[in-house]
């Protein structure tokens, strides 16, 4: 992402590693002890998230035994973390990874790889780790970028963006893409700024309380300076849109020419850190805390500008009402306005 977020990456890295060096031992109790310590010190959502710490110890601590096995202390502790309910938040061992996935599972699926099948079809083009495609009789650029972890170089960008000159419109599908590497968010976001715009702000903990965090830090985007999209975009997000892609989504609605099309994304705002307990097992969790523009947390997510649902009668038919929805807006757009081509 952005220097200002390498630092406090690296800083954050560095604050966090020292758990490793805790006096604890390997028994059930001790690594109960080092788990909760680690994430009373450091995980950055418990005031905003009104998770009572506190109370969860008192919980919990009763059921830790000394006759445990690894495998139901694995499970406690795995219950334990999912208190704070965090998809960044894990633990991990060799033989299983803790993860809480409540966060999208009690949501509408709103994206069906087998009806996206419809409008790709089988001659779709690949340029890194997106598939692009014109449809609606060749009117509207389509883009589906399933994961934020499958790179993106300029000159993909470059390639998709010339096949699309065209086009009176750009759909930017990201429903599904869990997140992935901030860098390609904002490699990707950059080619639709006309000028630099603030994103954001980003803290770090600067001390063991709740709410020891340093003043929000701004951060910034500058335009690419490679082929850039000004004609009107659509992003299309559901509730597993989350991480990075939240992040996209949250500097994409900035744009006057962007509209998000969908459900709420997934959120996950925090930038992720691990560390370790005495038996070696590894703890990840959010621990600096990403806002919006207006100082305000996106961890729950991001509503759409326009909130869609797949039908049930659209998915009988095979036909995607998100997709239909962005494209029908798009030409809408379109005909209606003057549109600037790329720059």
């Amino acid at each position: 992402m952005k220097t200002l977020i390498y630092q406090l990456f690296l800083f954050c890295l560095l604050f966090v590693s020292c758990e490793k060096g805790a006096d604890y031992h390997s028994s059930p109790r001790e690594n109960f002890e080092a788990l909760w310590r680690i994430m009373d010190e450091n995980y950055c959502f418990f005031e905003y998230k009104q998770v009572d710490w506190d109370e969860v110890y008192a919980r919990y601590s009763p059921l830790v035994k000394d006759t445990m096995n690894q495998y139901e202390l694995f499970d406690l502790l795995g219950d334990m973390l999912a208190e704070v309910k965090d998809g960044h938040t894990n633990l991990i061992s060799s033989f299983d990874m803790s993860r809480y996935w409540a966060w999208y599972e009690d949501y509408p699926a709103n994206f069906y790889k087998e009806i996206q099948d419809n409008y790709l079809g089988t001659d779709y083009k690949i340029a890194g780790g997106m598939k692009y495609k014109k449809v609606a009789d060749n009117q509207i650029g389509y883009i589906y970028y399933g994961s934020f972890s499958s790179g993106i170089g300029e000159k993909n960008l470059n390639y998709i963006f010339t096949h699309f000159e065209a086009c009176k419109g750009l759909i930017i599908d990201v429903r599904d893409n869990g997140g992935g590497a901030l860098i390609y968010s904002d490699r990707i976001a950059s080619r639709f700024l006309e000028e630099k715009i603030l994103t954001g702000y980003t803290q770090y903990k600067k001390g063991n309380g709740h709410t020891d965090f340093t003043e929000p830090n701004p951060v910034y985007l500058s335009p690419s300076e490679y082929i850039r999209w000004m004609k009107p975009v659509a992003v299309l997000t559901n509730r597993h849109s989350y991480s990075a892609t939240n992040d996209f989504v949250n500097v994409m609605r900035l744009l006057p020419q962007v509209t998000i099309i969908g459900d709420r994304t997934g959120g996950g705002s925090g930038l992720p850190f691990s560390s370790e307990l005495p038996n070696g097992w590894s703890v990840r969790f959010s621990a600096c805390p990403m806002l919006d523009v207006n100082k305000e947390h996106t961890e729950f997510g991001i509503d759409p500008d326009l909130k869609v649902s797949m039908t049930d009668e659209d998915i009988q038919k095979g036909v995607d009402t998100i997709i239909e929805t962005a494209i029908e807006w798009l030409l809408s757009k379109a005909d209606s306005t003057k549109t600037k081509s790329f720059l």
